[in-house]
């Protein structure tokens, strides 16, 4: 088996998975009178597969809130680690160090690869996506269903368009075939640039915002400054190949991220960071008490010294005389 057909054949669950929930939705739009060959249902229905997907991975999410504020907080004793091991290249040194850091990490609930993780469990849907879509115009051809989506369900979403652009259309392979469609140019380039914007304001406003001062002194920070303009050139190229259907899911899913991260920044900031005091000012404003790193000291009780004088003795009562 080659390389593909193996990632293929992982992927199938999730293709199953990716194509049911869009059949629900599409299913429940019809029940309530929106057309079932519209391509405005079938958008809906991957909208609604987006929620679906977001909304089971908020657990996710508040795991990586609370291990990006771990690696925030073990940054003095990161650097306190790496001014220890300056110098020492050898082996025994470096499994030291190595060890150490783990050993942080797990003091601290967290490691580097947990900010990650919740791209990392998306890519799995993302990429059955786009394998389900892509192969529309072939089974329409062939009369046959994808998965949990019937054959003619499969003609309906390849006969689908919204703004004269049909859904299984994808702004390269189109024109490498030479039947190039403006509508379909126009909307990808559009779909493209606002999954590139939405994506870059997300990474953007965390960065400005919601990372405490050591966090922006790091190491760490040049990594993610260079990221924040890779990731959304290498999604823009990409999204070149996607057809209108993916770049719809990529489209939301980000705006989903951005107004979930708009949210943290506001409600839940990291504590040493701009929002954070910005939060502490509003709740300062409004006479709740602050909390966190920023609380105002309390005032110190007074203490009062009694006055220094012979200590008197204990009296025991109804002490009875000896006769």
């Amino acid at each position: 088996m080659d390389l593909f057909g193996f990632f293929g054949t992982i992927l199938t669950p999730f293709k199953w998975l990716v194509s049911w929930i869009m059949w629900a939705f599409h299913e429940g739009f019809t029940f309530i009178g929106l057309p079932s060959s519209s391509g405005w249902t079938w958008t809906l229905s991957i909208v609604g597969l987006v929620l679906v997907i977001r909304a089971a991975l908020i657990p996710v999410f508040v795991r990586q809130i609370k291990a990006q504020r771990g690696m925030q907080a073990l940054q003095p004793e990161m650097k306190k680690l790496q001014a220890k091991y300056k110098g020492k290249t050898d082996q025994l040194s470096r499994q030291a160090m190595a060890q150490e850091q783990m050993a942080l990490y797990k003091s601290h609930g967290t490691n580097p690869f947990s900010a990650c993780l919740p791209i990392l469990i998306q890519m799995p849907f993302f990429f059955s996506l786009f394998q389900v879509l892509s192969g529309v115009s072939h089974a329409s051809q062939n009369n046959q269903g994808i998965f949990a989506l019937s054959a003619d369900q499969i003609k309906q979403f390849d006969n689908a368009d919204i703004f004269g652009a049909r859904l299984s259309d994808a702004f390269l392979p189109m024109i490498q075939n030479g039947n190039p469609n403006v509508s379909v140019i126009i909307l990808s380039l559009v779909m493209i640039l606002a999954m590139i914007a939405s994506q870059f304001i997300t990474q953007k406003q965390i960065m400005a915002k919601n990372m405490s001062d050591e966090a922006m002194a790091s190491p760490f920070m040049r990594q993610q400054k260079l990221m924040l303009y890779i990731l959304p050139l290498v999604f823009g190229v990409g999204g070149i190949n996607f057809p209108i259907g993916v770049l719809i899911y990529w489209t939301t899913t980000n705006l989903w991220t951005m107004g979930q991260q708009f949210f943290v920044i506001r409600r839940m900031p990291t504590p040493g960071s701009p929002a954070y005091r910005e939060y502490m000012k509003r709740r300062e404003a409004k006479g709740l008490p602050l909390i966190g790193n920023l609380k105002k000291p309390e005032p110190v009780a007074e203490v009062v010294e009694e006055p220094k004088g012979q200590r008197a003795q204990p009296q025991r009562k109804n002490r009875k005389k000896r006769s």
